[in-house]
């Protein structure tokens, strides 16, 4: 019984470990007021996965970082949208 638990514990413990934290940047081009990066993070902190979310009226863009086995770009996009913001991914340069 006792390796069985081992077995499981150690299975458990491997499926975190492939957990990778990402960090993107999203634009938002129509964030145009003080409450807008208020409404954007609030948004972004309620996906399932999102460790840390900054959002900035002067660059209209918001830097999340998130559990790349719980959540997507897709559904950061969808939550900005939701929220009445259109974001895109940056792409770097």
């Amino acid at each position: 019984m006792k390796k069985i638990m081992f077995t499981i514990l150690l299975a458990l413990t491997s499926f975190t470990a492939l957990a990778k934290p990402q960090t993107i940047t999203l634009d938002l081009p129509t964030m145009d007021c003080a409450m807008c990066p208020i409404t954007v993070k609030m948004a972004l902190d309620k996906v399932e996965g999102v460790i840390e979310s900054a959002v900035t009226l002067d660059s209209k863009s918001a830097v999340v970082t998130f559990e790349d086995t719980q959540t997507s770009v897709v559904a950061l996009v969808q939550a900005t949208t939701n929220a009445g913001y259109i974001s895109t991914l940056k792409q770097e340069k």
